[in-house]
């Protein structure tokens, strides 16, 4: 019994950083979006390039400092995977090809996935 107890715990704290990290998504993704005003998704863009940013800075620094694996579970798993998204990414895209912007396409595509190595590399940069 006391397993389970742990693993419930584990998934409360999963499920407030992914909650907190979806309400933020959509908060930010609408906030740039309605500033650029483009086809280019820019606000799924800047909130998965931020997301990785973050993820690589707290894998870095709960992997030094003594926390709790449930506030680790709670910062990577929950926050970083609520905030930044893979299903929106392919929706725009497919929305991207289907208009005929393949070139947008191409850079919203490869763009993203560069500059989202690139960001967990700058946050673990950043934090050590």
């Amino acid at each position: 019994m006391h397993q389970n107890a742990a693993v419930m715990k584990s998934l409360l704290y999963i499920f407030i950083g992914g909650g907190t990290g979806s309400v933020l998504r959509y908060l930010l993704t609408i906030a740039i979006q309605r500033q650029t005003g483009t086809a280019f998704p820019w606000g799924t863009f800047a909130v998965n390039f931020l997301g990785c940013i973050l993820i690589g800075v707290f894998y870095t620094l709960t992997s030094r400092i003594h926390i709790t694996n449930e506030l680790r579970l709670l910062l990577t798993i929950g926050l970083c995977g609520g905030f930044t998204t893979f299903s929106p990414f392919s929706n725009e895209s497919l929305q991207l090809l289907k208009s005929g912007f393949y070139p947008t396409f191409f850079a919203y595509a490869i763009g993203s996935v560069v500059l989202g190595i690139i960001g967990v590399m700058l946050g673990v940069w950043m934090s050590e």
